[in-house]
């Protein structure tokens, strides 16, 4: 299975300022996604943290044009260091914001790519669960 991407599409009841904030501010990621060591900035390494503190998932910023664009690389143990590519692409629509979600590089892991795919096609599910009422800033 070669270029296998996993695209999913949400909208949030929020301006695209505050999304991307919740993509990119340490504190805010752990209230949807995963605690982070540090912000996510351009150029710079990321590691996200279970409750104990421990490394759980990890990578490197490559584009960050705020508040539109969001890329990096994207490893756990389960990917046996294999780097995927996640992209986050935000835009403003009629009072709110548009976040499409592309995760790439499965393939690479040289395991079951459906597999992978379904596990973080839930994954991301259950997440974007959470990222729709912690970035709500609309009734």
């Amino acid at each position: 299975m070669k270029n296998t991407q996993l695209v999913k599409t949400i909208f949030i009841n929020s301006d695209p300022d505050t999304v991307w904030q919740h993509l990119t501010d340490k504190d805010k990621l752990g209230e949807w996604f995963h605690p982070s060591a540090n912000d996510l900035k351009a150029n710079t390494d990321y590691q996200l943290l279970n409750d104990k503190g421990g490394k759980i998932c990890w990578g490197r910023v490559t584009e960050y044009e705020v508040p539109k664009r969001l890329v990096y690389t994207f490893t756990h143990n389960h990917l046996k260091g294999v780097e995927s590519i996640v992209v986050w692409e935000l835009s403003s629509v009629h009072g709110g914001t548009k976040l499409v979600l592309t995760h790439s590089g499965f393939e690479a892991a040289n395991t079951n790519t459906f597999d992978l795919l379904i596990d973080h096609d839930k994954g991301w599910d259950d997440h974007f669960s959470r990222l729709r009422e912690k970035a709500c800033t609309k009734p």
